[in-house]
C-alpha cells in the first residue's frame, strides 16, 4: 500500500489528479448546506504583527496574495532555468512553442472582449481564458502515457511555461491598484539588495528568501499584485557559480523543495477557496451570460484556435518540423489540452473583479471551458493513431 502511495505521489498525473479531486470537493460543498461554512472559514481574519506593524487579512486573501506567491516563486525558478540552461535556451526549439503560446493568449482573449465589448467592467477579465494551467495540462498527457509522444509533451511543457510567462507580464501591466511610491521605492531597494548579493557570489538561498519575504510586504503595500514579489525573488536567486554539482546548487535544491508544496498543499488550497460554485438556481440563461460564454468559449474555442493554428503556420512554412512522433491529430489532441486553465484562469478573475457579482460566472466559465477541453484532448489524443513510419 505505501509503495502504491508513493508512486502515485511520484507520478507526473498525480498533481492534476489531486487538483480535479480537491476542485470536486469545493463545488460539492458549495451546493450543501456546508457551503456557509467554507464561506465563514475563508473570511476568517488572520493578523501576523512585529510590534506595532501587522498585516490583517482574511484567509482566502492569504491564500491569493501569500500561497500563490510561493508558487509563483517557483515558477519564476523554473522560467529562469529553462531561459539559462533548458528548452527555452535554443532558438530553434522554442519558436514554435512561443508562437504557440502568443497564439494561444491572443486568440481567447479576443474571443472574450468580442463578447463583452460593451461592457468596461466586463471587459477586466479579458487575459483570463489567455490562462494555460500546466499542472492540469500535463497531467492529462500524463495519464495517457506512451500514447503521446515525448516531444509533444514537451512541446506542450514549453508552451505552458511561456503562458506562465506571458500571464505573469499581463498581471504586472493590466492588474494593478493605486501604486504607493514610498512602497515601490522600499520593493526597489529589496531587489537591489538581492542582486548585490547575487553579484557578491552568495550563494546560498536563505539570505534572498528573507529579503524575498520583505519584497512581498512592499510589493503588498504599493499596490502591484504582491505574488509578483516571489517571480522577482527567484529571477535574483543565482543559478550558475560556485563549486557545488548542477544538481546540488541552493537554486535547483530550492525548486526541487517546492514542487511537492506547491503541487500537493498550494494549488490544492488555492482550488478548494476558489473553485466552489453553487449550482443552485443555475438557468440556462446564466451559462449564456457574455462573462460566462466569453470565458468558456475563449479557454475550448480560442484556445484550439490560437495553439494549433500557430503551430501550423510554423510547420506550413518551414520554420519548423512536425514533433518526433507528432501528427496533425494529435497535435490538436495537444492544442486543446491547452484550453485547460482552472487554476491560473481563476487566480487572474480574483485579479479582475472585486465584486463578488462575478464570482459564479467566472467560476462556471473557467470550470465549463477548462473540462470540455480536458474531454476534447483526452479523446482525440486517447484514440489518435500512430504517425506512420517514414
Amino acid at each position: 500500500m505505501h509503495r502504491a502511495v508513493s508512486r502515485f505521489f511520484q507520478s507526473d498525473a498525480a498533481p492534476g489528479i489531486v487538483l480535479i479531486a480537491v476542485a470536486g470537493l469545493a463545488i460539492l460543498l458549495a451546493n450543501t448546506p456546508l457551503e456557509s461554512a467554507v464561506d465563514a472559514f475563508l473570511a476568517t481574519k488572520l493578523t501576523l504583527s512585529f510590534g506595532d506593524v501587522g498585516l490583517s487579512k482574511a484567509l482566502l486573501l492569504w491564500i491569493n496574495d501569500g500561497l500563490m506567491a510561493v508558487f509563483f516563486l517557483l515558477v519564476g525558478l523554473e522560467i529562469k532555468r529553462e531561459v539559462l540552461e533548458g528548452a527555452l535556451s535554443e532558438p530553434s526549439q522554442v519558436a514554435m512553442p512561443v508562437a504557440a503560446a502568443v497564439g494561444g493568449m491572443a486568440v481567447p482573449a479576443a474571443f472574450y472582449a468580442a463578447l463583452n465589448w460593451g461592457d468596461a467592467t466586463a471587459l477586466r477579465g479579458w487575459a483570463i481564458p489567455a490562462a494555460t494551467d500546466i499542472a492540469f495540462s500535463i497531467g492529462v498527457l500524463a495519464i495517457l502515457g506512451r500514447r503521446v509522444p515525448l516531444a509533444l509533451k514537451l512541446f506542450l511543457v514549453t508552451l505552458a511555461i511561456v503562458d506562465d510567462l506571458g500571464a505573469i507580464v499581463v498581471i504586472a501591466a493590466f492588474y494593478t491598484a493605486d501604486l504607493s511610491l514610498l512602497a515601490l521605492t522600499l520593493a526597489g531597494i529589496c531587489v537591489a539588495a538581492m542582486v548585490a548579493l547575487n553579484l557578491a557570489g552568495v550563494r546560498r538561498a536563505g539570505p534572498y528568501l528573507l529579503i524575498g519575504v520583505a519584497l512581498w510586504v512592499c510589493v503588498l503595500k504599493s499596490g502591484v499584485h504582491a505574488t509578483l514579489a516571489g517571480v522577482v525573488t527567484a529571477f535574483c536567486l543565482p543559478l550558475r557559480g560556485g563549486s557545488e554539482a548542477p544538481d546540488d546548487r541552493a537554486f535547483i535544491r530550492l525548486e526541487h523543495a517546492l514542487q511537492p508544496w506547491v503541487a500537493f498543499f498550494i494549488m490544492p488550497v488555492f482550488a478548494f477557496a476558489n473553485a466552489g460554485v453553487s449550482f443552485a438556481g443555475l438557468t440556462v440563461a446564466q451559462l449564456s451570460e457574455p462573462v460566462t460564454l466569453g470565458i468558456a468559449t475563449g479557454l475550448f474555442v480560442g484556445k484550439q484556435i490560437g495553439v494549433f493554428g500557430a503551430a501550423a503556420l510554423f510547420i506550413g512554412l518551414r520554420l519548423a518540423a512536425m514533433p518526433t512522433g507528432g501528427t496533425w491529430l494529435r497535435l490538436y489532441g495537444v492544442s486543446a489540452c491547452a484550453g485547460i486553465g482552472f487554476t491560473m484562469s481563476l487566480f487572474i478573475g480574483t485579479l479582475a473583479w472585486e465584486d463578488p457579482a462575478f464570482a459564479a460566472p467566472l467560476r462556471l466559465g473557467v470550470l465549463a471551458g477548462s473540462v470540455l477541453s480536458a474531454l476534447l484532448g483526452y479523446a482525440v489524443l486517447r484514440w489518435a493513431p500512430e504517425a506512420k513510419s517514414a
